[in-house]
């Protein structure tokens, strides 16, 4: 594969992979459509993925039930162009050549739907603005 084919590779971290990244990779997958590779982890990885934002993202019609939380490895940051943090702070460990974007996001953990559909929402702009930069749609 060329390297003009080569999908472009992003990670969403946040302190658990609980809420935020879960939102965002499964946003980014819906609405990508295939053109990026998409991966999410926490710095700290909690129990299960949080009731609330599996709930909000249902109302969307993305289904993130089956997600769990998964550990940030070296790895993992290493094999992505585009780090997203939220909330992790330093946890992300930093590689020369890397995009690292930190998105200022309400942690939903203890949030009531209403303010867990906000951070979706204002998830879903973000994650609309970052495919327009790094997968624009091919020209017809």
């Amino acid at each position: 594969m060329t390297e003009s084919a080569r999908k472009p590779s992003v990670l969403f971290v946040c302190v658990h992979n609980a809420g935020r990244s879960q939102m965002a990779a499964a946003w980014l997958t819906h609405l990508a459509g295939g053109r990026v590779e998409v991966r999410s982890a926490g710095s700290d990885p909690g129990a299960r993925v949080n009731p609330a934002a599996v709930e909000a993202m249902a109302e969307a019609g993305i289904d993130i039930s089956a997600e769990s939380p998964k550990v940030l490895t070296a790895d993992a940051v290493r094999a992505a162009d585009v780090c997203v943090t939220m909330g992790c702070g330093d946890a992300c460990p930093v590689f020369p050549g890397k995009r690292y974007l930190d998105w200022k996001l309400d942690d939903p953990a203890g949030l009531g739907i209403e303010g867990v559909r906000t951070v979706r929402d204002g998830i879903r702009a973000l994650v609309e603005r970052l495919i327009d930069e790094i997968a624009p749609p091919a020209s017809a």
